[in-house]
């Protein structure tokens, strides 16, 4: 092998300075990893002339992509452009050009994942995807690698990080929905238009990305059920706080009897929950396993440096592969078919939070439905609104399927003395009274 090895980028915004930084700054200690150099030679950019956040020779700059994916002297292509189409065409061209590809393109792969792979592995090319799970959080090389012994029933977690400091800044300061977002808008933690973050799909796409490693199994994007966080109010995370919750836009996938559940939906954490201490920008991936039990991998979700560290270690994993003989080799089929769990195979437990004529009787008549359908309440919440004419009730079941709890609602809802079902939410965990 030569004495380096030449990486191509695909786009230089900020995750791509990242990229340049951390090769640049960390050349003595790659060098000692691999026994070789690592040069970045040629970046594709959409316009010469932008400013940017990293010093690099004009001449590496170009904005043809031939440049980069025909040039025989580059080994490995980092995408860090976005986008879908034109990401995809420039990934299947580098795999014919039998150059290995980094990505952290999250909607690529959620979309497109297994196609690109088996062009991967036919062209005996690698195809490393790390950072389009949670930043800078090890977790996919954690589950391929680390767990690769265990068998994992329930991966759940924070995968979206705008959406955890809007929950938070509501829960902590109490401040409204639109207040939290447009805070959130000024601070750079979320996009112009939120619309992917703020109704869960960034995060359903990293589920489906989990769920296929995790359980090795044909996950598609359209098989993750998803609620975003849009309609959420101060009440709800109020009346969370008294029961012993915190709201937290959950990512969710068990996996059991060969029956798979994957969803993101927000969700009332208890306080005891190590998830429920997860702040701000911060993600974080709760991890159950058949042998090792629980583990949770915590850390930043996004940002330059933190995205390409996952990028590079990603490239230091190809080159030794490439140093080794073996690339190509790292994928595996899928071990077992799809099949999805049936409503009446879907246990939880659910938070309520309705309006109610103030009369006698009425809790009785709303406990008598819900235990027409085998569900028992845990914890209740009564106020009057107005005394004598509207009550509001809030409480929480216990475990039931979420086909009787659906039938419980539809009922609930036909009834006379039911006003408004305001909310209801997925709860996780058992709240110290």
């Amino acid at each position: 092998m030569s004495e380096k090895v030449t990486v191509g980028l695909l786009g230089l915004g900020v995750v791509g300075s990242g990229v340049i930084k951390l090769i640049e700054n960390h050349q003595q200690k790659l060098a000692h990893q691999l026994g070789c150099n690592v040069q970045v030679k040629r970046v594709l950019v959409r316009d010469l002339d932008k400013s940017r956040d990293v010093d690099i020779e004009e001449d590496l700059l170009t904005t043809n992509p031939d440049d980069v994916l025909n040039d025989p002297d580059i080994d490995v292509i980092v995408e860090v452009m976005g986008g879908v189409n034109e990401a995809k065409d420039y990934i299947l061209k580098a795999f014919t050009s039998k150059k290995h590809v980094v990505s952290a393109n999250k909607d690529l792969v959620a979309l497109h994942g297994p196609e690109l792979q088996d062009a991967a592995t036919h062209n005996k090319c690698d195809f490393y995807y790390e950072a389009s799970v949670a930043g800078g959080i090890p977790i996919l090389r954690g589950i391929v690698d680390g767990l690769s012994s265990d068998r994992i029933q329930k991966v759940m977690g924070i995968v979206n990080g705008t959406t955890n400091y809007i929950l938070t800044q509501m829960d902590s300061e109490g401040v409204s929905y639109e207040n939290a977002l447009k805070e959130a808008q000024e601070l750079g933690f979320a996009e112009a238009d939120p619309t992917s973050d703020v109704e869960g799909l960034d995060a359903a796409r990293k589920m489906a990305i989990l769920g296929r490693l995790a359980f090795s199994t044909p996950v598609d994007l359209e098989d993750v059920e998803v609620s975003g966080i849009k309609g959420i109010e101060l009440e709800d995370l109020q009346y969370g706080d008294q029961l012993g919750y915190t709201m937290k836009l959950i990512g969710y996938a068990n996996f059991d009897n060969h029956e798979l559940e994957i969803n993101v939906q927000p969700t009332l954490l208890a306080k005891s929950h190590p998830l429920a201490a997860v702040k701000n920008e911060f993600n974080a991936v709760y991890v159950y396993g058949d042998a090792v039990g629980e583990t949770m991998f915590y850390g930043p979700g996004a940002g330059s440096l933190p995205t390409a560290t996952a990028i590079v270690s990603d490239v230091v994993t190809v080159i030794k592969n490439m140093r080794l003989g073996v690339t190509g080799n790292q994928f595996v089929e899928p071990h077992f078919k799809k099949e999805l769990k049936t409503s009446d195979k879907r246990y939880a437990q659910y938070y309520v939070r309705l309006f109610a004529k103030d009369e006698a009787g009425v809790f009785s008549t709303i406990s008598a439905l819900f235990h027409d359908q085998d569900i028992s309440f845990k914890r209740i919440l009564q106020t009057p609104v107005n005394k004598g004419e509207v009550a509001e009730i809030i409480f929480i079941t216990h475990q039931t399927s979420l086909e009787n709890f659906q039938q419980a609602l539809e009922k609930l809802e036909s009834l006379d003395a039911v006003l408004e079902v305001k909310s209801y939410y997925k709860v996780e965990g058992d709240a110290i009274s």
